[in-house]
């Protein structure tokens, strides 16, 4: 594969026709907007998805993209851990977006999900809040949950990953349907 381990938006751009292009963003992220032509696979379908993949890259090279480059570049481990070569989109949708680059949205998307990192920027503060609360008004012992999250941050900066985006990603909301799971299986193996 001649494909470095991260392309730029634009190089991608000029790519676009010669890339398979994995999402592994949740679907909620997806559907709010992706690159053309990307397929959806969540990061916690990659293991799955190996085999489709690994085919993949017998037509061709693999850019997997996400929201800012994080996960994608945690996917791109796996696949390489797997055998699989594969490049990430520096900066991710976020990025492709800030470049001027078009990101496709479906037409009959009813309602966008948050992106996951918002998701988790909610969950951590609603958790914070609760347990500085629970620590006034219960016992003080409850600001350890607090405490808690902010050595959880702090973790998941220092390591680039997120235990926290990994829980939220298990939701319903986050989930693939079996179904369309499988069809983009299906159109990943007829690409």
């Amino acid at each position: 594969m001649t494909t470095p381990t991260a392309l730029a938006t634009d190089e991608a751009r000029t790519r676009l026709h010669e890339l398979t292009v994995i999402d592994v963003r949740t679907p909620g992220e997806y559907a709010g907007g992706r690159l053309p032509g990307a397929l959806n696979i969540p990061l916690d379908q990659i293991q799955r998805a190996l085999p489709d993949i690994r085919h993949a890259t017998d037509r061709g090279d693999v850019l997997v993209v996400c929201a800012s480059g994080a996960r994608s570049q945690n996917a791109c481990k796996v696949l390489a851990e797997n055998g699989v070569r594969a490049a990430t989109l520096s900066g991710g949708t976020g990025a492709w977006a800030a470049d001027g680059h078009e990101l496709h949205r479906p037409q009959s998307a009813s309602r966008a999900t948050w992106g996951m990192e918002r998701q988790v920027r909610l969950a951590a503060g609603v958790i914070v809040l609760l347990g500085l609360l629970l620590g006034l008004v219960v016992h003080p012992a409850f600001q350890l949950i607090s405490a808690g999250v902010a050595g959880g941050l702090v973790f998941s900066a220092l390591t680039n990953t997120c235990g926290m985006a990994a829980m939220l990603a298990k939701l319903p909301h986050n989930r693939p349907r079996a179904a369309d799971l499988d069809n983009t299986l299906a159109a990943l193996r007829n690409h």
